[in-house]
């Protein structure tokens, strides 16, 4: 490739989803330091975590090259191999912290459900755009669809990971919910949501899981115990106030009185240190994102396209909106991380390569 096309490549290549998400990552990794620094058992995560980042960041924009055409043709395929994977981790899965979700690579650990979170929305598009796309679904339209979400999902509660097997959940509503519903079907499916949830509350919840819910209504009954981690969260938002305590002056961090500062709570962490002035400049950098995801499925003239961007803005959006949501009270403690700020290398992964996927669906307008 001589210059003048690589500058004419650069100029029609997308790099507005990569360039938003670095920015958030480079808060989270700044973060990441200051909430571990003071523990010697944790001190290096943040370099740990920017390697993690780099091979996302990498498999990200080697699937940015990817014909959109490609995830039409291998959805069903993609969606089967992580099915398959969901149930080999209940079989053969390494076990941690109560759960067993992982897969062991070498020194590397893969968690399914992640990945699955994408290929459910693959298959949704393919099913929703090949099927009556000009129609208004009703019940009827939606029982194959919600048998492909059905089943992962089952799979990914039995680990049990409860809040990844909502997201998925979530994820389909907005999807069939923008793919146009009938009135009618929503009115019934807010029924059956309300139903179903008192259902599972009394009988496929677990003792534990029950006990989050409680104290989400009232931290304070069990204060040192399932409603520890919220009431130190709220201390650690409160006590931002506007401008914060500033970068490193986390009490929270420091002390160690916020379990889980690292993953779960990063945004207790952030918003100590960086006040209200901070967190909105952050939510901020989210919000952009989101617009970002949307303005493109108002742009792409393929359905399959529109329903895949709209599918990886809820999966972006449920897990900012859930992790806010859980750390400053307003929701239940479902442990889902907090978009490139949270650590972990497995939702690194699966962000990178929805940032991935939503480049090559903007570059089809001008590269494939």
């Amino acid at each position: 490739m001589n210059r003048g096309a690589f500058v004419d490549f650069l100029k029609r290549y997308d790099f507005s989803f990569f360039g938003i998400c670095l920015a958030i990552f480079i808060m989270g990794v700044a973060n990441l330091y200051s909430a571990t620094h003071a523990s010697l058992s944790m001190a290096d995560l943040y370099t740990v975590q920017a390697g993690k980042y780099f091979i996302s960041l990498i498999i990200g924009i080697g699937v940015s090259f990817i014909n959109p055409k490609t995830y039409f043709r291998y959805s069903y395929f993609f969606y089967a191999v992580t099915v398959a994977l969901l149930a080999l981790v209940l079989i053969l899965g390494h076990k941690g912290m109560g759960a067993q979700r992982w897969i062991l690579l070498g020194p590397f650990r893969l968690q399914p459900s992640e990945i699955t979170k994408i290929s459910v929305i693959l298959v949704l598009a393919r099913w929703y755009a090949k099927t009556n796309p000009d129609k208004e679904l009703g019940l009827k339209e939606l029982i194959l669809p919600a048998i492909l979400v059905f089943v992962p999902t089952v799979l990914i509660v039995a680990e049990p990971d409860l809040g990844t097997g909502l997201l998925v959940l979530l994820i389909f509503f907005v999807i069939s919910f923008y793919r146009r519903l009938k009135w009618k079907t929503i009115g019934i499916l807010a029924v059956l949501g309300l139903v179903s949830g008192g259902l599972m509350y009394q009988f496929g919840l677990k003792e534990y899981q029950r006990k989050r819910i409680v104290t989400f209504l009232n931290p304070g009954s069990d204060a040192r115990g399932s409603g520890y981690n919220a009431i130190q969260s709220k201390i650690a938002i409160g006590s931002g106030k506007f401008f914060g305590k500033g970068y490193l002056k986390s009490s929270q961090a420091s002390l160690n009185y916020l379990p889980e500062n690292h993953t779960d709570f990063v945004f207790s962490i952030f918003n100590e240190e960086h006040g209200f002035v901070g967190s909105m400049f952050l939510i901020s950098l989210y919000l952009l994102l989101f617009f970002r995801f949307i303005w493109l499925a108002q742009s792409v003239p393929r359905m399959f396209d529109s329903i895949v961007v709209i599918g990886l803005m809820a999966l972006f959006f449920w897990h900012t909106f859930i992790n806010m949501g859980m750390v400053m009270g307003l929701m239940p403690i479902v442990g889902l991380p907090l978009p490139l700020m949270s650590y972990g290398g497995s939702s690194l992964l699966t962000f990178g390569i929805c940032a991935g996927i939503a480049t090559s669906i903007s570059n089809a307008r001008n590269l494939f």
